[in-house]
Protein backbone atom coordinates (compact mmCIF):
# COMPACT_ATOMS: atom_id res chain seq x y z
CA UNK A 1 0.00 0.00 0.00
CA UNK A 2 2.97 2.04 0.97
CA UNK A 3 4.26 1.68 -2.34
CA UNK A 4 1.10 2.64 -4.17
CA UNK A 5 0.71 5.69 -2.58
CA UNK A 6 4.31 6.81 -3.48
CA UNK A 7 4.07 5.42 -7.02
CA UNK A 8 0.75 7.78 -7.27
CA UNK A 9 2.53 10.74 -5.84
CA UNK A 10 4.96 10.23 -8.13
CA UNK A 11 3.06 10.63 -11.10
CA UNK A 12 1.24 14.19 -9.56
CA UNK A 13 5.06 15.30 -9.38
CA UNK A 14 6.00 14.25 -12.53
CA UNK A 15 2.67 15.66 -14.40
CA UNK A 16 3.09 19.08 -12.80
CA UNK A 17 6.28 19.14 -13.90
CA UNK A 18 4.94 19.64 -17.66
CA UNK A 19 2.51 21.55 -17.11
CA UNK A 20 2.03 25.53 -16.99
CA UNK A 21 -0.93 27.78 -16.19
CA UNK A 22 -1.04 26.46 -12.43
CA UNK A 23 -3.43 23.72 -14.33
CA UNK A 24 -6.14 25.94 -16.21
CA UNK A 25 -7.07 25.86 -19.42
CA UNK A 26 -5.20 28.46 -20.58
CA UNK A 27 -4.70 27.89 -24.51
CA UNK A 28 -0.97 27.29 -26.01
CA UNK A 29 1.04 30.69 -24.55
CA UNK A 30 3.49 33.01 -26.65
CA UNK A 31 1.12 32.35 -29.49
CA UNK A 32 2.70 35.12 -31.63
CA UNK A 33 -0.38 37.90 -33.24
CA UNK A 34 -1.14 37.43 -37.13
CA UNK A 35 -2.08 40.24 -38.76
CA UNK A 36 -2.74 40.03 -42.48
CA UNK A 37 -1.37 42.68 -44.77
CA UNK A 38 -3.10 43.79 -48.10
CA UNK A 39 -1.22 41.82 -50.51
CA UNK A 40 1.18 43.84 -52.96
CA UNK A 41 -1.80 44.68 -55.83
CA UNK A 42 -4.09 43.50 -54.62
CA UNK A 43 -7.82 44.98 -52.97
CA UNK A 44 -10.55 43.50 -50.59
CA UNK A 45 -13.60 42.38 -51.07
CA UNK A 46 -15.69 42.37 -47.89
CA UNK A 47 -17.63 39.03 -47.11
CA UNK A 48 -21.23 39.78 -48.36
CA UNK A 49 -24.25 37.60 -49.80
CA UNK A 50 -26.09 38.83 -52.92
CA UNK A 51 -28.44 36.90 -55.85
CA UNK A 52 -26.14 34.90 -57.94
CA UNK A 53 -27.07 34.84 -61.70
CA UNK A 54 -29.47 36.67 -64.04
CA UNK A 55 -31.82 38.90 -62.60
CA UNK A 56 -33.78 40.12 -65.78
CA UNK A 57 -34.83 38.40 -69.13
CA UNK A 58 -32.32 34.80 -70.07
CA UNK A 59 -31.90 36.30 -73.72
CA UNK A 60 -30.20 33.22 -75.07
CA UNK A 61 -32.62 31.40 -73.18
CA UNK A 62 -30.00 28.86 -71.89
CA UNK A 63 -31.17 28.27 -68.39
CA UNK A 64 -27.90 27.99 -67.30
CA UNK A 65 -27.75 31.20 -64.34
CA UNK A 66 -31.20 30.77 -62.73
CA UNK A 67 -31.43 33.69 -59.82
CA UNK A 68 -30.16 32.14 -56.09
CA UNK A 69 -28.77 33.65 -52.92
CA UNK A 70 -25.42 33.03 -52.39
CA UNK A 71 -22.89 34.10 -49.83
CA UNK A 72 -18.85 34.38 -50.23
CA UNK A 73 -16.47 35.04 -47.06
CA UNK A 74 -13.75 37.74 -48.06
CA UNK A 75 -10.84 37.66 -49.81
CA UNK A 76 -8.75 39.66 -51.77
CA UNK A 77 -8.47 39.96 -55.27
CA UNK A 78 -6.01 41.30 -58.27
CA UNK A 79 -7.40 44.98 -58.77
CA UNK A 80 -6.36 43.87 -62.39
CA UNK A 81 -5.54 41.18 -64.77
CA UNK A 82 -2.21 39.87 -64.75
CA UNK A 83 -0.23 41.62 -67.22
CA UNK A 84 2.68 40.09 -69.78
CA UNK A 85 5.18 41.76 -67.53
CA UNK A 86 3.84 40.26 -64.31
CA UNK A 87 3.38 36.55 -66.06
CA UNK A 88 6.86 37.54 -67.57
CA UNK A 89 8.58 37.49 -63.87
CA UNK A 90 6.89 33.76 -63.67
CA UNK A 91 8.47 32.73 -67.03
CA UNK A 92 11.86 34.65 -66.21
CA UNK A 93 11.96 32.40 -63.30
CA UNK A 94 11.31 28.69 -64.10
CA UNK A 95 13.97 29.92 -66.99
CA UNK A 96 16.15 30.92 -63.78
CA UNK A 97 15.81 27.58 -62.38
CA UNK A 98 16.23 25.22 -64.75
CA UNK A 99 19.50 27.49 -65.48
CA UNK A 100 20.64 26.92 -61.90
CA UNK A 101 19.52 23.31 -61.91
CA UNK A 102 21.90 22.81 -64.53
CA UNK A 103 24.91 24.50 -63.25
CA UNK A 104 24.41 22.38 -60.23
CA UNK A 105 25.82 19.59 -62.30
CA UNK A 106 28.86 21.46 -63.11
CA UNK A 107 29.55 23.67 -59.79
CA UNK A 108 27.66 22.23 -57.48
CA UNK A 109 29.11 24.34 -54.36
CA UNK A 110 27.95 27.79 -56.41
CA UNK A 111 24.35 26.71 -57.24
CA UNK A 112 23.49 24.12 -54.80
CA UNK A 113 22.70 24.20 -50.81
CA UNK A 114 22.79 20.70 -49.99
CA UNK A 115 23.45 21.40 -46.44
CA UNK A 116 21.65 23.48 -43.35
CA UNK A 117 24.81 25.67 -42.51
CA UNK A 118 23.32 25.70 -38.53
CA UNK A 119 21.53 22.56 -38.35
CA UNK A 120 23.71 20.19 -40.24
CA UNK A 121 20.69 19.03 -42.03
CA UNK A 122 21.32 17.36 -45.43
CA UNK A 123 18.82 18.29 -48.20
CA UNK A 124 18.35 15.23 -50.33
CA UNK A 125 17.30 16.61 -53.51
CA UNK A 126 19.30 19.98 -52.56
CA UNK A 127 17.42 23.68 -52.64
CA UNK A 128 18.92 25.97 -55.72
CA UNK A 129 21.08 28.73 -54.60
CA UNK A 130 19.69 32.16 -55.59
CA UNK A 131 22.26 33.85 -54.60
CA UNK A 132 24.47 33.18 -57.01
CA UNK A 133 24.50 35.49 -60.07
CA UNK A 134 23.71 33.83 -62.98
CA UNK A 135 26.05 34.47 -65.88
CA UNK A 136 25.06 33.45 -69.28
CA UNK A 137 27.77 34.31 -70.89
CA UNK A 138 30.42 33.33 -68.68
CA UNK A 139 33.89 32.92 -69.90
CA UNK A 140 34.30 29.93 -68.17
CA UNK A 141 33.66 27.12 -70.91
CA UNK A 142 32.09 24.50 -69.13
CA UNK A 143 29.18 26.89 -67.95
CA UNK A 144 28.65 27.83 -71.23
CA UNK A 145 28.49 24.22 -72.20
CA UNK A 146 26.21 23.83 -70.08
CA UNK A 147 24.15 26.37 -70.82
CA UNK A 148 24.00 25.96 -74.66
CA UNK A 149 21.25 22.87 -74.70
CA UNK A 150 18.41 26.12 -73.39
CA UNK A 151 19.01 27.97 -76.48
CA UNK A 152 17.50 27.11 -79.72
CA UNK A 153 19.59 24.93 -82.19
CA UNK A 154 21.28 27.20 -84.73
CA UNK A 155 19.09 25.21 -87.93
CA UNK A 156 16.17 26.44 -85.84
CA UNK A 157 17.19 29.92 -85.51
CA UNK A 158 15.40 32.93 -87.26
CA UNK A 159 17.81 35.40 -88.84
CA UNK A 160 20.62 33.83 -86.57
CA UNK A 161 19.24 35.25 -83.36
CA UNK A 162 20.27 33.25 -80.12
CA UNK A 163 17.40 33.08 -78.55
CA UNK A 164 15.97 30.74 -75.34
CA UNK A 165 14.01 27.68 -76.45
CA UNK A 166 10.90 28.18 -74.82
CA UNK A 167 9.84 24.29 -75.61
CA UNK A 168 12.13 23.34 -72.46
CA UNK A 169 10.24 25.79 -70.10
CA UNK A 170 8.52 23.40 -67.80
CA UNK A 171 6.99 23.99 -63.97
CA UNK A 172 7.17 21.59 -62.19
CA UNK A 173 4.82 21.75 -59.24
CA UNK A 174 2.70 19.87 -56.42
CA UNK A 175 -0.85 20.35 -54.38
CA UNK A 176 -2.74 17.94 -52.08
CA UNK A 177 -5.79 17.08 -53.59
CA UNK A 178 -8.16 17.61 -50.16
CA UNK A 179 -11.10 16.07 -51.83
CA UNK A 180 -9.65 12.73 -52.18
CA UNK A 181 -8.29 13.16 -48.87
CA UNK A 182 -11.88 13.97 -47.44
CA UNK A 183 -13.21 11.35 -48.94
CA UNK A 184 -14.76 8.56 -46.52
CA UNK A 185 -14.81 4.93 -47.26
CA UNK A 186 -17.83 2.84 -45.64
CA UNK A 187 -17.39 -0.49 -47.04
CA UNK A 188 -14.74 -1.69 -44.25
CA UNK A 189 -15.50 -0.64 -40.99
CA UNK A 190 -13.91 2.20 -38.97
CA UNK A 191 -12.04 2.13 -35.79
CA UNK A 192 -13.46 4.83 -33.21
CA UNK A 193 -10.05 5.32 -31.68
CA UNK A 194 -8.71 6.79 -34.95
CA UNK A 195 -11.22 9.31 -34.77
CA UNK A 196 -10.98 11.87 -38.15
CA UNK A 197 -9.21 8.99 -39.76
CA UNK A 198 -11.44 6.39 -39.12
CA UNK A 199 -13.35 4.98 -42.25
CA UNK A 200 -10.28 6.80 -44.46
CA UNK A 201 -7.78 3.82 -44.29
CA UNK A 202 -5.22 5.62 -46.98
CA UNK A 203 -4.76 8.25 -44.58
CA UNK A 204 -3.91 5.77 -42.12
CA UNK A 205 -1.57 4.09 -44.50
CA UNK A 206 0.19 6.45 -46.89
CA UNK A 207 -1.01 10.32 -47.44
CA UNK A 208 1.46 10.48 -49.86
CA UNK A 209 -0.83 9.06 -52.64
CA UNK A 210 -3.08 12.53 -52.26
CA UNK A 211 -0.41 14.47 -53.29
CA UNK A 212 -0.56 15.30 -57.13
CA UNK A 213 2.06 16.32 -59.36
CA UNK A 214 1.50 18.49 -62.36
CA UNK A 215 4.30 19.35 -65.07
CA UNK A 216 3.16 22.45 -67.41
CA UNK A 217 5.07 24.28 -70.21
CA UNK A 218 4.45 28.08 -68.90
CA UNK A 219 5.23 29.77 -71.96
CA UNK A 220 1.96 31.56 -72.84
CA UNK A 221 0.68 30.44 -76.51
CA UNK A 222 1.70 33.40 -78.72
CA UNK A 223 0.52 31.71 -82.14
CA UNK A 224 -3.45 32.19 -80.57
CA UNK A 225 -3.59 35.59 -81.78
CA UNK A 226 -3.42 33.39 -85.86
CA UNK A 227 -5.03 30.63 -84.80
CA UNK A 228 -8.58 31.56 -82.97
CA UNK A 229 -9.04 34.26 -86.34
CA UNK A 230 -7.32 32.95 -89.45
CA UNK A 231 -8.45 35.49 -91.97
CA UNK A 232 -7.55 37.74 -90.01
CA UNK A 233 -4.08 39.69 -89.65
CA UNK A 234 -3.02 39.40 -86.56
CA UNK A 235 0.84 38.84 -86.80
CA UNK A 236 2.40 41.76 -84.89
CA UNK A 237 0.30 40.63 -81.84
CA UNK A 238 1.72 37.34 -82.27
CA UNK A 239 5.71 38.40 -82.64
CA UNK A 240 5.14 41.46 -80.19
CA UNK A 241 2.22 41.03 -77.48
CA UNK A 242 3.73 39.00 -75.13
CA UNK A 243 7.53 40.09 -74.77
CA UNK A 244 7.90 43.92 -76.48
CA UNK A 245 7.86 46.47 -73.70
CA UNK A 246 4.74 48.15 -75.43
CA UNK A 247 2.71 46.20 -74.06
CA UNK A 248 4.20 45.10 -70.72
CA UNK A 249 1.27 46.91 -68.71
CA UNK A 250 -1.43 44.77 -71.41
CA UNK A 251 -3.13 41.21 -70.07
CA UNK A 252 -1.46 38.43 -70.79
CA UNK A 253 -3.35 36.06 -72.65
CA UNK A 254 -3.01 32.68 -74.39
CA UNK A 255 -2.31 30.94 -70.84
CA UNK A 256 -4.44 28.33 -70.63
CA UNK A 257 -6.18 27.40 -67.55
CA UNK A 258 -3.68 24.76 -66.15
CA UNK A 259 -0.72 28.00 -66.62
CA UNK A 260 -3.17 30.11 -64.65
CA UNK A 261 -3.44 27.41 -62.00
CA UNK A 262 0.30 27.16 -62.11
CA UNK A 263 0.88 30.69 -61.51
CA UNK A 264 -0.62 30.93 -58.41
CA UNK A 265 1.29 27.93 -56.74
CA UNK A 266 4.16 29.88 -58.71
CA UNK A 267 3.34 32.86 -56.62
CA UNK A 268 2.38 31.26 -53.35
CA UNK A 269 5.53 29.90 -53.37
CA UNK A 270 7.62 33.02 -54.26
CA UNK A 271 6.06 35.30 -51.34
CA UNK A 272 6.08 32.19 -48.48
CA UNK A 273 10.21 31.60 -49.72
CA UNK A 274 10.57 35.25 -48.61
CA UNK A 275 8.78 34.67 -45.23
CA UNK A 276 10.53 31.48 -44.41
CA UNK A 277 13.78 33.78 -44.37
CA UNK A 278 12.25 36.24 -41.34
CA UNK A 279 12.15 33.95 -37.94
CA UNK A 280 8.96 33.71 -36.12
CA UNK A 281 7.09 35.01 -39.16
CA UNK A 282 3.98 32.88 -40.86
CA UNK A 283 2.70 31.58 -44.33
CA UNK A 284 -0.09 33.48 -46.34
CA UNK A 285 -2.87 32.02 -47.77
CA UNK A 286 -2.09 30.02 -50.64
CA UNK A 287 -3.16 32.55 -54.03
CA UNK A 288 -5.88 30.85 -56.35
CA UNK A 289 -8.01 31.27 -59.27
CA UNK A 290 -11.32 33.04 -57.99
CA UNK A 291 -14.38 30.82 -57.68
CA UNK A 292 -17.33 31.58 -60.19
CA UNK A 293 -19.25 33.21 -57.09
CA UNK A 294 -16.33 34.97 -56.11
CA UNK A 295 -16.04 36.23 -59.33
CA UNK A 296 -19.33 37.46 -59.70
CA UNK A 297 -19.22 39.12 -56.18
CA UNK A 298 -16.62 41.37 -56.99
CA UNK A 299 -17.41 42.18 -60.08
CA UNK A 300 -21.07 43.60 -58.94
CA UNK A 301 -18.82 45.99 -56.50
CA UNK A 302 -21.09 45.35 -53.50
CA UNK A 303 -24.26 46.18 -55.58
CA UNK A 304 -27.03 43.02 -55.60
CA UNK A 305 -29.00 43.32 -59.26
CA UNK A 306 -26.74 45.78 -61.26
CA UNK A 307 -26.41 44.50 -64.52
CA UNK A 308 -22.57 45.55 -65.01
CA UNK A 309 -19.62 45.93 -62.67
CA UNK A 310 -20.13 49.72 -63.06
CA UNK A 311 -23.61 49.78 -61.65
CA UNK A 312 -25.82 50.79 -64.44
CA UNK A 313 -28.05 48.97 -66.91
CA UNK A 314 -26.14 50.62 -69.96
CA UNK A 315 -22.76 50.53 -71.15
CA UNK A 316 -22.15 53.89 -72.03
CA UNK A 317 -21.65 56.78 -69.09
CA UNK A 318 -23.61 59.86 -69.26
CA UNK A 319 -21.16 61.85 -71.72
CA UNK A 320 -22.15 58.90 -73.92
CA UNK A 321 -18.46 57.30 -73.64
CA UNK A 322 -18.30 53.57 -73.45
CA UNK A 323 -17.52 51.86 -70.41
CA UNK A 324 -15.54 48.55 -71.17
CA UNK A 325 -13.67 47.52 -73.87
CA UNK A 326 -15.57 44.78 -76.36
CA UNK A 327 -17.47 44.92 -79.86
CA UNK A 328 -20.16 47.38 -79.54
CA UNK A 329 -22.54 48.44 -82.07
CA UNK A 330 -22.23 46.16 -84.77
CA UNK A 331 -18.67 45.56 -84.80
CA UNK A 332 -17.13 49.21 -84.59
CA UNK A 333 -14.41 47.83 -82.30
CA UNK A 334 -12.97 51.39 -82.32
CA UNK A 335 -15.52 53.09 -80.44
CA UNK A 336 -14.80 52.28 -77.04
CA UNK A 337 -11.36 53.37 -77.17
CA UNK A 338 -9.59 49.91 -78.40
CA UNK A 339 -9.20 47.68 -81.20
CA UNK A 340 -8.01 44.97 -79.44
CA UNK A 341 -6.75 44.42 -75.55
CA UNK A 342 -5.86 47.81 -73.60
CA UNK A 343 -3.22 48.40 -71.06
CA UNK A 344 -4.97 47.53 -67.64
CA UNK A 345 -7.09 49.90 -65.69
CA UNK A 346 -8.03 52.47 -68.79
CA UNK A 347 -11.41 52.71 -67.77
CA UNK A 348 -13.03 53.35 -64.35
CA UNK A 349 -12.84 50.44 -61.49
CA UNK A 350 -16.33 49.08 -59.71
CA UNK A 351 -16.95 49.73 -56.33
CA UNK A 352 -14.58 47.60 -54.52
CA UNK A 353 -11.62 49.19 -56.67
CA UNK A 354 -11.27 46.73 -59.52
CA UNK A 355 -10.56 47.26 -62.78
CA UNK A 356 -11.37 45.52 -65.96
CA UNK A 357 -13.95 43.29 -64.35
CA UNK A 358 -15.97 43.34 -67.88
CA UNK A 359 -14.33 43.43 -71.16
CA UNK A 360 -10.65 43.55 -72.41
CA UNK A 361 -10.51 40.15 -71.47
CA UNK A 362 -12.53 36.87 -70.25
CA UNK A 363 -10.87 35.41 -66.96
CA UNK A 364 -10.42 32.25 -65.91
CA UNK A 365 -12.06 30.83 -62.71
CA UNK A 366 -11.33 28.03 -60.40
CA UNK A 367 -14.44 26.14 -61.37
CA UNK A 368 -15.81 23.39 -63.76
CA UNK A 369 -18.96 24.25 -66.09
CA UNK A 370 -21.81 22.30 -65.48
CA UNK A 371 -25.28 23.51 -66.70
CA UNK A 372 -26.48 22.68 -63.58
CA UNK A 373 -24.04 23.80 -60.77
CA UNK A 374 -26.35 26.53 -59.56
CA UNK A 375 -29.12 24.20 -58.59
CA UNK A 376 -27.14 21.57 -56.64
CA UNK A 377 -23.80 23.72 -55.60
CA UNK A 378 -24.15 24.92 -51.87
CA UNK A 379 -25.69 28.41 -51.27
CA UNK A 380 -22.43 29.08 -49.01
CA UNK A 381 -18.93 29.55 -50.89
CA UNK A 382 -20.34 27.68 -53.73
CA UNK A 383 -18.23 25.93 -56.11
CA UNK A 384 -18.00 23.35 -58.48
CA UNK A 385 -14.65 21.89 -59.00
CA UNK A 386 -13.98 18.48 -60.88
CA UNK A 387 -9.45 17.87 -61.68
CA UNK A 388 -9.79 16.87 -65.00
CA UNK A 389 -7.81 13.91 -66.64
CA UNK A 390 -6.29 14.49 -69.76
CA UNK A 391 -8.27 11.11 -70.70
CA UNK A 392 -11.27 12.85 -69.93
CA UNK A 393 -13.92 13.50 -72.50
CA UNK A 394 -13.82 17.16 -73.42
CA UNK A 395 -16.69 18.19 -71.54
CA UNK A 396 -14.95 17.45 -68.17
CA UNK A 397 -12.13 19.98 -69.56
CA UNK A 398 -14.98 22.77 -69.24
CA UNK A 399 -13.97 25.62 -67.19
CA UNK A 400 -16.14 28.49 -66.17
CA UNK A 401 -14.68 31.66 -67.92
CA UNK A 402 -16.66 35.15 -66.39
CA UNK A 403 -16.63 38.79 -68.52
CA UNK A 404 -16.31 38.94 -71.55
CA UNK A 405 -13.79 40.17 -73.48
CA UNK A 406 -12.28 42.85 -76.51
CA UNK A 407 -13.90 40.46 -79.21
CA UNK A 408 -17.72 40.00 -77.55
CA UNK A 409 -20.67 41.86 -77.27
CA UNK A 410 -22.28 43.90 -74.63
CA UNK A 411 -24.37 40.20 -73.36
CA UNK A 412 -21.03 38.78 -72.14
CA UNK A 413 -20.10 41.68 -69.87
CA UNK A 414 -22.89 41.72 -67.23
CA UNK A 415 -21.95 40.23 -64.32
CA UNK A 416 -24.52 37.38 -64.20
CA UNK A 417 -23.36 35.46 -68.27
CA UNK A 418 -21.23 32.58 -68.13
CA UNK A 419 -19.30 31.22 -71.00
CA UNK A 420 -16.63 28.34 -70.96
CA UNK A 421 -12.91 27.02 -72.37
CA UNK A 422 -11.16 23.71 -72.19
CA UNK A 423 -8.67 24.00 -69.61
CA UNK A 424 -6.24 23.01 -71.91
CA UNK A 425 -7.04 25.42 -74.40
CA UNK A 426 -5.20 29.00 -74.66
CA UNK A 427 -7.27 31.61 -76.58
CA UNK A 428 -5.89 35.47 -77.43
CA UNK A 429 -9.16 36.74 -75.50
CA UNK A 430 -9.07 34.80 -72.36
CA UNK A 431 -6.83 35.80 -69.38
CA UNK A 432 -6.91 35.79 -65.51
CA UNK A 433 -6.60 37.43 -62.25
CA UNK A 434 -5.41 35.79 -58.50
CA UNK A 435 -7.39 35.92 -55.14
CA UNK A 436 -6.23 35.04 -51.57
CA UNK A 437 -8.51 34.01 -48.35
CA UNK A 438 -8.89 36.64 -45.91
CA UNK A 439 -7.70 34.66 -42.50
CA UNK A 440 -10.26 35.69 -40.42
CA UNK A 441 -14.36 37.10 -40.10
CA UNK A 442 -13.77 40.77 -41.91
CA UNK A 443 -10.92 43.39 -42.51
CA UNK A 444 -12.33 46.07 -40.12
CA UNK A 445 -12.88 43.96 -37.14
CA UNK A 446 -10.77 45.46 -34.43
CA UNK A 447 -9.17 42.81 -32.29
CA UNK A 448 -9.53 44.78 -29.06
CA UNK A 449 -13.14 45.18 -29.73
CA UNK A 450 -13.97 42.09 -31.55
CA UNK A 451 -14.62 39.28 -28.89
CA UNK A 452 -16.23 39.98 -25.66
CA UNK A 453 -13.42 37.69 -24.03
CA UNK A 454 -10.27 37.82 -25.76
CA UNK A 455 -7.89 40.60 -27.05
Amino acid sequence: MKRLLIYFALLLFLGSCGNSGSGELTGVKNRKRYYQPDPFGMVYIPMGSYTMGIGDEDVLYTQINNAKTVTVQSFYMDQTEITNNEYRQFVFWVKDSIARRILGEVQPDLYLVSENEQTGEVYDPPFLNWETKLEWDSEEQDVRDALADMYLPEEERFFRRKEIDTRKLYYEYYFVDLKAAAAKDYSQGGDIKDAGLANRPQGLKDRSVYVRKEVINVYPDTLCWIHDYVYSFNDPSTEKYFWHPAYDNYPVVGVNWKQAKAFCVWRTQLKNSFIYGKKGETAISDFRLPSEAEWEWAARGGYDGNPYPWGGPYTRNDKGCFLANFKPLRGDYIDDGGAQTVIVAHYPANDFGLYDMAGNVAEWTNSAFHPSSYNFAWDLNPDYQYNAKDADPPALKRKVIRGGSWKDVAYYLRVSSRAYEYQDTSKCYVGFRCVQNYLGRQKDDNPARASKVYK
